[in-house]
């Protein structure tokens, strides 16, 4: 099966090559990279560009003005030849070594789509302890959408999302920024789609390291968790 790895791209010209590299090193056969660079203000538009030249990337498509994670996502899914797609942020919070564990189920003809937990990791699954409100906040979002849903996700908002190209192939996007996670579990669970959860790593990143979700994207993903389930 083909993985397709959808990279949404802003300012990120310190970490983005690194995490180019990590993926390539992946014992991935059958696999293609794309990138959306939105829009970013600094030097990653000329990165990516090398990185396209050295055929390190598959794929490489330019925003002219910046939509945010979700329009990202929605460009890139126009591109997506793969079986199924993975969605990689492109500041290493997420570690590529964690997408077997990702895949697995789906490879197995168990689940439709796969989220990466950061809250189920097993020993061996490092985290960095930063923010608590972002784990309270975090912690609500994902119980109110397990009370619409009827479900029983530990990580809504995680930034690690595997699916079968044919789970999303029908979805539209409409969200811009970080609303794309509420709004993306809320639709694919009125699919009724066999949903799973794997442990995985995390190195969060401060405000100062680039960190870029803030306080009204936690209102706006309240908003969509009602807007996508009744409307």
């Amino acid at each position: 099966m083909k993985l397709s790895i959808i990279i949404p791209c802003f300012n990120e010209e310190k970490y983005i090559e690194e995490v180019i590299d990590s993926i390539n090193s992946q014992k991935i056969e059958d696999k293609e990279i794309i990138v959306v660079n939105d829009a970013s203000t600094d030097g990653t538009k000329e990165k990516l560009t090398k990185l396209k030249n050295d055929k390190k990337i598959d794929t490489l498509i330019h925003h002219e003005v910046n939509l945010g994670k979700g329009g990202a996502v929605r460009s890139a899914l126009k591109k997506t030849l793969g079986d199924m797609i993975i969605i990689q942020d492109a500041d290493l919070e997420y570690n590529p070594k964690d997408f077997f564990k990702l895949i697995k189920p789906i490879v197995d003809g168990k689940a439709d789509v796969v989220y990466g937990s950061r809250f189920l990791g097993s020993n061996e699954d490092a985290h960095r302890v930063l923010y608590f409100w972002h784990r309270v906040a975090n912690g609500i979002l994902t119980t109110v959408a397990n009370i619409l849903i009827d479900m029983n996700l530990t990580d809504m908002e995680t930034g690690y999302k595997a699916f079968k190209k044919s789970a999303i192939d029908n979805i539209t996007i409409e969200e811009n920024r970080f609303g794309f996670e509420p709004e993306i579990t809320i639709k694919l669970a009125k699919k009724k789609l066999r949903f799973f959860e794997v442990g995985i790593s995390y190195n969060g990143r401060t405000y100062e390291e680039g960190k870029k979700i803030g306080l009204k994207d936690g209102f706006r993903a309240v908003y969509c968790l009602f807007k996508y389930k009744f409307f």
